[in-house]
């Protein structure tokens, strides 16, 4: 009963602005894992670790709109709020209201020179990128214990398919070339996915199945969000480097600076972002691959992804090809964690032919025009994707959760 109490404490709204109390409840060698200097961010500070903190500005409204019951009427509200420069609708209640505007503002930081030049890195890289962020961002987020935990036993977990399709707009409003810009959706789709987190923080911490299973006594910290956020960025280009995929100096900074944006839209601190590539993979080396480790719950939740495709044929393409290509992008040490079996056929062909298809790929980029009609190409498999993910509901709607995974 004691740590019952204990518990419910540390839910209350007010609690977590607490940060003295927040620490006392972080597990004891989180501190000892974050020693990543943050003379590396964006700007150079100094304060607590990450997994000492949450999102002191999100999270108490978002826990006293829970505990008033007035999510579902600012979820249909929020429905229409879908374009950056959009009014908020009116009827929010004022302190969500405030908290909408607080959280829309642009960092003061922002390059709108180097957004335009990430949409053009997307345009070229565009495949790459979306491959990307499906096989190997996608799959390794479930060999992330506290990341597996938390959408397991989130609502979001006992319907992958509409989980997915938020996340799928996430990483599709991010490639878009008014992502950040009045007519765009990205600073509206980021404000959304953090309150979401937020609602998240608030309500795991009453599930049982999620307190017998996650170490920690409050999910998605700002360490947790890093850790999410090089499973995005930072792999993605690791990964586009190893497939020796030419990447300009020029790119490869736009790209780091939509990302950093991101980060700093999704409540990350500025002095948590890395500032480089360099640092970046200095960070990710400590803070993402040494935790990476299968549990129960990310293997059903691999099971269910490479599932995905079963409406389209009973996976007996889908499943086969997916695994080979998780596999083929994460290595055998992951595939075997999440017991995906190694496939005759599909293994083969994905290692004798990838490589030279990004060959070709590459070079048809010389000829004039290429790069638009990629573009068109992909945009179309982008677009009947979010249309099957989605189940054809337009537009995608990202709301706050009332409870947890059902039991």
């Amino acid at each position: 009963m004691e740590e019952l109490s204990r518990r419910k404490a540390l839910m209350a709204g007010g609690a977590l602005g607490a940060l003295g109390v927040l620490g006392a409840a972080v597990p004891a060698n989180a501190r000892a894992l974050w020693t990543w200097s943050q003379r590396g961010a964006v700007p150079a500070a100094g304060g607590p670790t990450p997994a000492e903190i949450w999102d002191t500005v999100a999270d108490p409204v978002i826990a006293s709109l829970l505990e008033r019951g007035d999510v579902p009427k600012v979820n249909e509200l929020l429905r229409t709020w879908i374009r950056n420069d959009q009014p908020l609708p009116d009827g929010l209640p004022t302190d969500v209201r405030d908290l909408l505007e607080e959280l829309r503002q642009l960092p003061s930081w922002v390059d709108h020179d180097k957004l335009a030049q990430a949409f053009d890195f997307y345009k070229r890289r565009g495949l790459y990128l979306g491959v990307l962020y499906a096989m190997a961002s996608g799959m390794v987020s479930t060999v992330i214990p506290k990341e597996a935990r938390a959408v397991y036993y989130s609502y979001g977990g006992a319907n992958m398919k509409d989980r997915i399709s938020k996340t799928a707009k996430l990483g599709y409003d991010i490639g878009t070339q008014n992502a950040y810009v009045p007519d765009g959706s990205m600073i509206i789709t980021s404000v959304k996915t953090r309150i979401v987190h937020a609602a998240v923080r608030h309500l795991l911490p009453q599930s049982p199945h999620w307190n017998d299973a996650a170490p920690e006594e409050i999910p998605i910290s700002q360490a947790d969000t890093m850790v999410t956020w090089h499973s995005l960025a930072t792999t993605v280009m690791r990964k586009m480097r190893e497939w020796e995929i030419p990447i300009s100096d020029d790119d490869a900074e736009a790209y780091l600076h939509v990302w950093q944006v991101t980060a700093h839209m999704l409540g990350v601190r500025d002095e948590y972002i890395p500032k480089s590539w360099d640092e970046a993979n200095s960070q990710a080396d400590q803070v993402l691959t040494p935790i990476l480790e299968p549990t129960p719950e990310g293997k059903d939740l691999a099971n269910i992804l490479l599932d995905m495709g079963k409406d389209l044929d009973g996976t007996v393409l889908t499943r086969p090809l997916l695994g080979s290509f998780t596999r083929y992008t994460l290595g055998d040490q992951i595939a075997d964690w999440l017991e995906i079996p190694k496939e005759p056929v599909f293994d083969p062909l994905i290692n004798t032919f990838w490589r030279p298809f990004i060959a070709a790929r590459e070079f048809g980029l010389n000829f004039p025009g290429s790069k638009e009609t990629y573009f068109l190409f992909e945009e179309f498999i982008r677009q009947v994707v979010l249309v099957y993910l989605s189940e054809a509901n337009f537009p995608i709607s990202i709301e706050i959760p009332t409870h947890n995974r059902p039991s």
